[in-house]
């Protein structure tokens, strides 16, 4: 499934839909330079980076500013390992 169709999916109101897609959109300017090289890699991490955000989400987070702060953290720290 593609990382757009993800969120989408998910069981969000408009107006939590519309902070969860700002949120991953602005994460993935921040990191989508790491991933450019090999379309596969650049998807996966996509895909990756829309379920942190979603799980980030369904936690509580209502931000998009901290979940987006939140999201590029958790993704640093499993693309560190």
């Amino acid at each position: 499934m593609k990382p757009r169709q993800i969120i989408e999916n998910a069981a969000f109101g408009p107006e939590a839909l519309k902070i969860v897609f700002e949120a991953y959109d602005e994460a993935w300017k921040c990191i989508e330079g790491n991933f450019g090289g090999n379309p596969a890699t650049a998807e996966a991490a996509r895909s990756r980076l829309a379920n942190i955000v979603l799980t980030i989400a369904r936690e509580g987070a209502s931000d998009a500013i901290d979940l987006k702060a939140t999201a590029l953290r958790l993704m640093a720290l499993e693309y560190k390992a």
